[in-house]
């Protein structure tokens, strides 16, 4: 298969102009296949010959202005267009499609609960060839009409209203100019809840197996969806662009949710069927809030070109958070990413694939869908905000509804943008892009304070990098009526760099760069400051702020200036006493996936374990009374997963309930099963029995999982077989074994699987494509074998055996990791 260059695409766009598809799918011819007709109207601006994408099963037949074209001439997954002459045509194309088991093209799920089956498209990229022919690049928009057949019983979504006309065929309204990745239908027995909201159609779609539990929060994500949709209305010149908003939480859905205009599909874990902390609900709220900022930002004005991937993301990124605390219940959103998110931007921009937010020139589709990081998801928003603290909201708005006015349903780029912010300020916007954008890495802010004779100090802020920042500098004294507490002095806004030293009066005893979190880079600590942090890290009045400290720690142990175990002691100090739920969640997970599981030697694990299960017994006890629930049930599933004997968790399986709540829902009995199998403690028996219990898809995966991560030779064994000797499992149940595969508890018992993965990942990869080489690249890989021969088998395998693009960035990810997670150790 061949994939689509820039220069390809920029040759295809001066030559064709597309009107019209009208698409014709046909969902009854099986199990396997499905039918796909396509009609393309479109305009030649000169004679040329170029070609049209489908990935077919077989093609049935091409007609060109009827005249018929030799299937035969198919190349890969390219049918030449010959001796195209000026002026309009009509392409014909019959083809069968193959469902997908990977959640790209039309991905096929069979409910284990009830044996329903439901159907949707995931078109990113290059996948839309799996469903229907299409020039397929974002800059050839056009008008799409869909007609579907479907079994009896189901209901069809698509972008537009779809209208049933009887006998299982479904229409659906035609769109506006949209981009052959925006094409949208989800078909199955659904379980809907509808509404309307300022004249338009507004519906929530799930499986029936999952409808009690949509109904439950139903109420909850459409009040988040009315007052998300009302501010962008109020942030927005440019009216909502579709017909009607649906949003349909999907299985084995592969990201967290795709902004498909008018029908916006999300991972049904977005319906939980367990309980979940008010931070989890936040999550699905800001996803909401992200996806709906796609329908201005990248689907009424979409990129021309894969390099401005971040036009769609790090908008939406920083809408999404912004937008939900200006109009939500969730007024706290940023701590959340700063905690979650930016660590995900940091750790990205300093690896070896790291690439600028906006990068120059992205030369193929196979190298713009590595680009879907960190990079320009969470450091692109963290820009945005930095250039909102810098330009001021109003001329930010104003630069951004000149962008939709001279781009509505068409395309732009980078320096279209930067002109439509130019148009409202006199800054100097380029040269803020030149210098935010088109740049790598992570700066580093160090505070040096100097004491003046009078007792007044001055700060001078050493900066390592070539950005400029703007920022908030926090003055906390000690609170002489509580001990440990700080207290806010002032907080000055400072430009670096710097023009001169600023002035800060008597010396604080916590000094912090970045306090508020606008801008994008390390912070450091001076000695008394630091000193300062240890003491009375959790008597930090905001939560954000102390999201500040902990990313500085959590940056310091990365870079191996503060030894592990000193993050450990600052969170067994602290969080017991902490009350932001997100803040828990992440100390929490960092201290034990990387400190305990990788920065430290294997025989220091087992007294970090015990720390973590200290500070989670902590916790527990702390939220006896009820009065916290998501904060216990983040403690609960924490002390589960850091347990190092059987005993307790065992106890609370049996009982059904953690003494004092919470009750066990299937979420937590997994999770006990899950450590249990790590530990010993069950077999296959044990596993059967609960699949019986919770038959569900969910089930599915937890009993995966759990074979997987049992201490068995033979389990080891049909796990590794079942993720790359066959291609059985769905892109779900491979994630699940996989993460159930990899133990630091078992690292003799899966020693010899480590040389095994390099080549067995490559070979699935080529097998089964982008998304199945991106799972066994996160998941699969020997993450808990930290030790120099997993480097080398890895860089080797860089070196000779030439992973596909997803498979070979994820590797040099993970290898990146581990080289840091050696430096950490012998630091």
């Amino acid at each position: 298969m061949s994939v689509l260059t820039r220069d390809e695409a920029q040759t295809r766009a001066q030559l064709l102009d597309v009107h019209r598809y009208t698409i014709e799918l046909d969902l009854t011819t099986g199990d396997e296949t499905f039918g796909s007709v396509t009609l393309i109207r479109f305009t030649a601006r000169s004679d040329a010959d170029t070609f049209v994408e489908l990935k077919p099963v077989e093609l049935r037949s091409a007609t060109l202005d009827g005249q018929p074209l030799d299937p035969e001439t198919l190349d890969g997954n390219r049918l030449p267009l010959k001796n195209l002459t000026a002026g309009e045509h009509e392409l014909r194309i019959d083809a069968s499609m193959r469902y997908s088991r990977t959640g790209e093209g039309m991905h096929r799920f069979t409910d284990p609960t009830d044996g329903e089956t439901y159907l949707y498209t995931q078109l990113f990229m290059e996948d839309v060839q799996r469903v229907f022919a299409a020039f397929d690049q974002p800059d050839l928009k056009a008008v799409f009409e869909l007609t579907v057949r479907a079994p009896e019983g189901w209901t069809v979504l698509a972008n537009g209203v779809t209208d049933h006309l009887g006998e299982g065929r479904w229409q659906a309204a035609p769109t506006p100019l949209i981009s052959t990745y925006l094409v949208a239908v989800a078909a199955g027995p659904w379980h809907s809840v509808r509404t309307e909201h300022r004249g338009l159609p507004f519906g929530i779609h799930c499986r029936r197996s999952l409808a009690p539990h949509l109904d439950a929060d139903a109420e909850e994500i459409l009040e988040i969806t009315r007052q998300c949709f009302d501010r962008y209305h109020e942030k927005f010149e440019e009216p909502y662009p579709f017909d009607s908003y649906d949003q349909a939480f999907v299985p084995e859905f592969n990201a967290g949710a795709m902004e498909n205009p008018g029908l916006v599909t999300f991972r049904d874990e977005f319906v939980y069927r367990s309980a979940v902390t008010d931070t989890e609900r936040q999550t699905r709220a800001m996803v909401i809030a992200h996806e709906m900022a796609h329908m201005w930002f990248g689907d009424l004005v979409t990129l021309r070109w894969w390099d401005d991937i971040w036009l769609n993301e790090s908008f939406a990124e920083y809408m999404g958070y912004q937008t939900l605390t200006e109009a939500t219940r969730f007024t706290d959103t940023w701590t959340d990413f700063g905690v979650v998110r930016k660590p995900w931007g940091y750790d990205a921009d300093q690896r070896p694939s790291t690439h600028p937010v906006a990068p120059e020139a992205v030369e193929d589709t196979a190298s713009a869908l590595l680009n879907f990081d960190g990079i320009s998801y969470a450091k692109g928003a963290s820009a945005l905000r930095q250039l909102v603290a810098w330009l001021g909201e109003k001329d930010f708005l104003a630069g951004i509804n000149t962008h939709f006015t001279r781009h509505r349903f068409a395309n732009a780029t980078l320096a279209d943008f930067i002109d439509s912010l130019a148009a409202a300020t006199d800054r100097d916007v380029h040269a803020w892009a030149d210098a935010w954008l088109r740049t790598t890495g992570v700066d580093t802010l160090t505070p040096a304070v100097t004491a003046g004779a009078d007792g007044t100090c001055t700060l001078t802020v050493e900066h390592t990098g070539s950005r400029p920042h703007r920022i908030a500098v926090g003055l906390y004294d000690q609170d002489l009526t509580d001990e440990g507490h700080l207290t806010l002095r002032e907080r000055l806004d400072l430009d670096v760099p710097q023009s001169a030293p600023q002035s800060i009066g008597k010396r604080p005893a916590l000094l912090l760069l970045n306090d508020g979190d606008l801008t994008y880079a390390k912070v450091r600590f001076d000695p008394e400051s630091f000193g300062a942090v240890r003491a009375g890290l959790s008597g930090l009045p905001d939560p954000l702020t102390r999201a500040v400290v902990w990313n500085a720690l959590r940056d310091s142990v990365r870079d191996g200036e503060l030894p592990p175990s000193a993050y450990l002691d600052a969170a067994r100090a602290h969080l017991p006493h902490e009350t932001d739920l997100a803040l828990v969640q992440g100390v929490l997970a960092f201290a034990s996936a990387h400190v305990a599981d990788r920065y430290l030697k294997p025989e220091d694990r087992p007294a970090a374990l015990a720390t973590l299960s200290a500070l989670c017994r902590d916790l527990i006890r702390r939220t006896e009374d009820g009065d916290n629930p998501g904060l216990r049930l983040i403690a609960v599933r924490h002390f589960i997963d850091v347990a190092a004997r059987p005993d307790t968790i065992s106890a609370w399986f049996s009982e059904g309930t953690v003494p004092g709540g919470p009750e066990l829902d299937p979420e937590l009995r997994w999770r006990i099963l899950g450590r249990l199998a790590v530990l010993g403690a069950i077999d296959d028996a044990v596993i059967d029995a609960e699949l019986v219990q919770d038959p569900s898809a969910t089930g599915q995966e937890g009993a995966a999982r759990c074979r997987a991560a049992l201490p068995d030779p033979e389990a080891k064994r049909t796990a590794w077989e079942a993720m790359f000797a066959t291609d059985d499992l769905s892109n779900y149940l491979f994630t699940a074994t996989a993460q159930g595969f990899w133990q630091p508890e078992q690292a003799d018992l899966v020693r010899k699987y480590v040389p095994r993965y390099y080549q067995d990942a490559v070979a699935v990869a080529a097998r089964r494509g982008p998304a199945i080489a991106e799972a066994a690249g996160r998941w699969a890989f020997p993450a808990a074998a930290v030790d120099a021969e997993t480097l080398g088998l890895g860089e080797e395998c860089l070196r000779h055996a030439d992973p596909i693009p997803a498979l070979r960035r994820k590797l040099v990810d993970q290898l990146d990791d581990l080289a840091r997670a050696l430096r950490v150790r012998e630091a």
